[in-house]
């Protein structure tokens, strides 16, 4: 079994990293009940000999040592991270795979990107070699970032580079969190155009994620069980947003439930990597079936169900129910109406009780519904793992190669431009060494390019269906 490699960069990457790996721990220690370092957690551990600072026994080897994840925990403040340490997770975390400094980035794309990128060059790719030699077979880098931010943004972006650079065959997988609208940091726009360069060039998969969306899903299910329509019939532990069960002792903060919604996406997203299952999809397959041109690599995702209620079995109208929750704007992690827009290609990733002919029934009743590119009508990629997430009998991540990221990029594009216009807050950035106006031009100017693909490719919907020409063969 490949392994994969986890790089969370800032304030933001690092908590909603510490969520995945809580909630992985506990999906592991759910299945593997006799304590054995086994294929599955290989895919995102190592078992290392506490008293050698080795290895320990390898797969099918042995018991499992002390877990250590493959992970670098990159920050430009110490504050997460030293919090991160001092609690429950602190054994899990190899003390040689952090990269942290005390002064921060201050909001500013060129501080982490051009200053901090090039300070740190050398030691980030060190660590990235050091967690790489530690892998039999690695497959993807995951770098989990924010884009309002200086550190998420810039250095985040930079570690992008480095990894194209020093690793051009292995997968890298982005899954970056977007502002909102009403960010209170003023220059977040142009840390995410600038860093948005960055992703379209140098990425292979990005999930982009909006923290206006998960606001609204936390809030909805906040509301669901307040106002009693759910009543007592909610399954303990089963809340997409819950910590409950997890290795935390604190008092929770108002994002915790926000970044659990991330880090179960994750873990949905990485399930066939670490279960077996019946029709488990490798990594690489999703990059190679939903991502048709270089540059239109933005993955639209949804999670159902939210929550799963108490009762054990799962009629097949409940189940059906989680496969068109998927495609519905209220379980979109982005501000985005996939079924009014169209798809270039689309995957399901199913964990627990499901079979093939409940995944194929559903595609068959949804496709009617949904508009895909007419040169890519059946684009479906499906995977079944056979283990559901802690709390649930079932669950289901949809990455939808969809047009309806346009928007959030072509409001992302608004925002920048009322900025730049007034060349408000420039001369933040360019006293930075290395960083000259044309890199907002060049910036501003890729973005652009991108939403005239969406737009070309929206211009098709609607129109007839032709099927490629063939070859006429002479008889």
């Amino acid at each position: 079994m490949a392994q994969s490699v986890v790089v969370q960069v800032g304030q933001c990457g690092n908590q909603v990293g510490c969520r995945f790996w809580d909630l992985a721990l506990r999906e592991h220690a759910a299945v593997n009940k006799n304590g054995i370092y086994d294929e599955a957690l290989s895919s995102f551990f190592r078992n290392v000999d506490t008293r050698s600072d080795g290895d320990g026994p390898g797969i099918y080897k042995g018991k499992i040592c002390s877990l250590k994840a493959r992970a670098l925990l990159i920050d430009m403040e110490e504050g997460v991270v030293n919090e991160i340490l001092q609690g429950p997770l602190r054994d899990v975390f190899d003390s040689k795979q952090l990269i942290t400094d005390v002064s921060g980035s201050g909001n500013n794309w060129a501080v982490g990107h051009k200053l901090y990128g090039y300070q740190y060059r050398e030691n980030i790719v060190e660590k990235l070699r050091k967690t790489a030699e530690h892998c039999d077979c690695l497959q993807c880098f995951f770098i989990i970032h924010s884009m309002g931010g200086g550190t998420g943004s810039g250095l985040g972006t930079f570690v992008l580079n480095v990894l194209e650079d020093e690793f051009p065959e292995v997968y890298r997988f982005v899954t970056s969190v977007y502002p909102s609208g009403e960010d209170d940091v003023i220059t977040s726009p142009y840390n995410s155009v600038l860093a948005m360069k960055e992703l379209n060039e140098h990425a292979d998969c990005v999930l982009p994620i909006e923290n206006e969306s998960l606001f609204d899903i936390v809030n909805k299910i906040h509301q669901m069980i307040s106002s009693g329509k759910l009543g007592s019939t909610v399954k303990q532990n089963s809340l997409v947003t819950s910590s409950a069960g997890s290795a935390r002792t604190v008092q929770e903060k108002p994002f915790d439930a926000m970044n659990n919604i991330v880090a179960n996406l994750l873990l949905n997203l990485t399930s066939s990597a670490r279960f077996e299952g019946s029709l488990n999809m490798d990594l690489n397959e999703i990059s190679m079936n939903l991502v048709p041109f270089p540059r239109l690599h933005y993955l639209v995702s949804s999670l159902t169900p939210l929550y799963t209620l108490a009762d054990v079995n799962v009629p097949s109208r409940r189940l059906d129910q989680m496969f068109s929750d998927a495609f519905s704007r209220d379980h979109q992690l982005i501000q985005a109406d996939p079924k009014h827009s169209l798809y270039l290609a689309c995957a399901l990733l199913v964990r627990g009780n499901v079979q093939v002919s409940d995944l194929r029934r559903n595609i068959e009743r949804l496709k009617p519904s949904l508009h895909f590119v007419s040169w890519n009508q059946e684009g479906w990629k499906t995977g079944l793992c056979s283990v559901p997430p802690v709390g649930h009998s079932h669950s289901l991540l949809a990455l939808a190669n969809n047009t309806c990221v346009k928007p959030t990029f072509t409001a992302l594009k608004d925002r920048f431009m009322k900025l730049y216009k007034k060349k408000a807050h420039l001369h933040h950035y360019l006293h930075i060494d290395g960083m000259e106006q044309s890199c907002f031009s060049e910036a501003i100017s890729s973005l652009s390019d991108l939403i005239e693909e969406y737009n070309e490719l929206d211009a098709t919907k609607g129109g007839p269906r032709t099927d490629p020409s063939r070859l006429q063969i002479a008889l």
